[in-house]
């Protein structure tokens, strides 16, 4: 029989792979945008400014930026050191889509990948040039310069869709990544907190980011539910890791929200967390969603959620940034 030994979570934003010094190419960016959403409303950066009264300015500037980025790469060590300890046989990563498979003709709400090879690919010279300020540095975080080739766990994940289709899951599957490569959310498990040398791997893909057919909160704890179910019965002898990349709130950071979900995964709180206002699930803050999973299908074999680490990550005086969180799940006895 299959067992869940370990799991993780952690973010996966490209500020944990970009220099610290560098973190103002995102902040020059984030003051031009005229769409920062927060709590549920559209802002401009002048009126988000004034919205939160400029209560940032000693958040930001070269050194707290070291601090906060040397802090988050200790985190990212220790999930590091728990899963090489853990020796998961498979693992199973939640993470999201941003227009890197999936297009505006086609988005699944949720999606298991079955290939036998997960290859991660390097942008082309033309892909970086159209990325944002401060983006293309921190490709290197979640994928060597020369791509790599994963492998996948095809039949756990053609298992893992029959059983959450007996389910009344309707999963799409797909067997090929478009020629892309796996999304970057993936990517960084694999290249940061894997060592780019993870086990064969199962790839989940929730669409946490587009509308109309987002997954809601309750629906992504009853999918971890779901896959508890189906790993348990599962009949092969593989140890199994649950791994969820993403989040927390960004790219308006919202210590509020962050530790109401905090708290709440503390408690196992399951009905807590579905009765967050969706609204609040926008933008980069959607990513929270992943972890929902993750945290249920763990909250059902008894694993105890700790916090590893929180780190807001501010880069301007309106609150705009990336609050990183890193958590695990172990045996009561751990």
């Amino acid at each position: 029989m299959a067992e869940i030994v370990l799991g993780v979570a952690t973010s996966h934003g490209p500020m944990l792979s970009t220099p610290p010094d560098q973190w103002g190419l995102r902040a020059d960016a984030d003051r031009r945008n005229r769409q920062h959403i927060f709590r549920g409303k559209t802002y401009e950066y002048d009126a988000l400014l004034r919205e939160r009264g400029a209560a940032f300015e000693k958040e930001i500037g070269p050194e707290v930026w070291r601090s906060r980025h040397a802090q988050c790469q200790r985190a990212l060590d220790v999930l590091a050191e728990k899963l090489s300890a853990a020796a998961p046989d498979v693992a199973i990563v939640v993470g999201n889509d941003q227009r890197e498979i999936f297009k505006e003709d086609l988005t699944p709400a949720i999606t298991l990948y079955l290939g036998q090879r997960i290859e991660n690919l390097p942008s082309t010279p033309s892909e970086r040039a159209r990325m944002g300020p401060g983006l293309a540095v921190a490709e290197e975080g979640h994928c060597p310069p020369e791509g790599a080739t994963y492998e996948g766990a095809p039949e756990l994940a053609s298992h893992l869709i029959r059983s959450l289709t007996a389910g009344e899951f309707d999963v799409a599957q797909a067997s090929s990544l478009g020629g892309h490569g796996i999304p970057h959310a993936y990517g960084f498990v694999y290249r940061r907190i894997l060592k780019d040398a993870p086990p064969p791997s199962v790839p989940v893909i929730l669409n946490v980011g587009y509308p109309f057919n987002r997954p809601t909160l309750r629906r992504c704890l009853a999918l971890g539910r779901a896959l508890d179910r189906a790993i348990s019965a599962w009949d092969g002898p593989e140890r199994v890791a649950l791994i969820a990349s993403g989040g927390l709130t960004h790219f308006v950071i919202d210590e509020e929200l962050d530790r109401r979900v905090l708290d709440a995964l503390e408690r196992a709180d399951e009905d807590a967390l579905a009765a967050l206002p969706e609204e609040l699930f926008q933008s980069g803050t959607a990513e929270i969603k992943n972890w929902l999973p993750v945290a249920a299908a763990m909250n059902a074999c008894g694993r105890r959620f700790r916090l590893v680490d929180y780190v807001p990550c501010y880069r301007s005086e309106a609150g705009t940034g990336n609050a990183m969180g890193f958590a695990c799940w172990e045996s009561s006895r751990s």
